[in-house]
């Protein structure tokens, strides 16, 4: 499927989430614009399956997250909460459940990520945003927890991975105050890798991600694996997983391609391996 697209949403542009996957880089991008692409339940449900067939399909080698309008993802959808507060617990508990799950299975898929924050984005966007090993930012981005405003606490991973990019006293900071940072002040404490004007910030995500595709996939799952897992392990067992890794991709064809193009002076074509 590496050179297919596979559109699921062809027939549902309303949809709150679509999803497509083109020459190997599953495009998964939130689309209530006009209510700022909030969580709701249909749209965690859709996002939740857009992420768990991305993971099942062996075409896909890359994920970018996306969003349609002017706002990435405002978090949860404070006017559903506010029209059900007597089941609030179990409603939080029943979108959190799968949506959960699916960044699980993302994070443990081994595939690259990358986010094109095209605007705001709080609460529960944050995470995913945050979740990507690639974050790219438009100069419109602005990023404000607001939990603790509305008496809730953080979800969908934003404190996990916002702790990882700036520290844990930071991260404590920034969910305690809510204070709002722009583009270049997350920029500068590290929450995103790069930021770009906005009307070229969709291309620049889509030719990292076409460039992370072109690579061996196999290779990438095993790269992503011993990174995240650096300091899990002992450096015994480290040691021992990165041999492992070392010789199975020694025994593939895309080693052996990589090799020759190295030695011939030309670009490697790794056609998927």
């Amino acid at each position: 499927m590496s050179n297919t697209t596979t559109d699921t949403t062809a027939d549902a542009v309303n949809a709150p989430v679509l999803s497509k996957l083109e020459d190997g880089v599953a495009h998964i991008t939130l689309n209530r614009p006009d209510q700022a692409n909030a969580l709701d339940d249909a749209t965690i449900n859709a996002l939740a399956a857009a992420i768990n067939q991305a993971c099942d399909d062996t075409g896909t080698r890359v994920v970018l997250l996306r969003a349609i309008g002017k706002t990435f993802c405002a978090g949860g959808d404070i006017r559903m909460f506010e029209t059900r507060l007597d089941e609030l617990a179990e409603l939080l508990d029943n979108l959190l459940v799968p949506l959960n799950k699916a960044l699980v299975r993302l994070q443990t898929s081994g595939l690259p990520v990358v986010s094109a924050i095209n605007g705001p984005v709080g609460g529960g966007g944050i995470g995913i945003a945050l979740c990507a090993d690639f974050v790219l930012a438009s100069d419109t981005m602005k990023l404000r927890c607001g939990y603790s405003a509305i008496g809730l606490t953080p979800d969908a991973g934003s404190s996990w991975f916002l702790a990882k990019r700036t520290g844990t006293v930071y991260a404590k900071q920034l969910f305690f105050m809510n204070t709002p940072l722009d583009a270049q002040a997350c920029l500068q404490k590290g929450i995103v890798d790069a930021v770009y004007p906005a009307e070229q910030l969709l291309d620049e995500a889509t030719a990292l991600a076409k460039q992370l595709a072109a690579a061996p996939k196999h290779v990438m799952q095993r790269t992503k694996f011993l990174v995240d897992s650096a300091g899990k392990l002992s450096f015994e067992k480290h040691l021992d997983a990165e041999r492992r890794y070392m010789v199975a991709s020694g025994g593939e064809a895309a080693s052996h391609e990589g090799i020759k193009a190295f030695i011939e002076k030309r670009k490697a074509v790794f056609n998927n391996a």
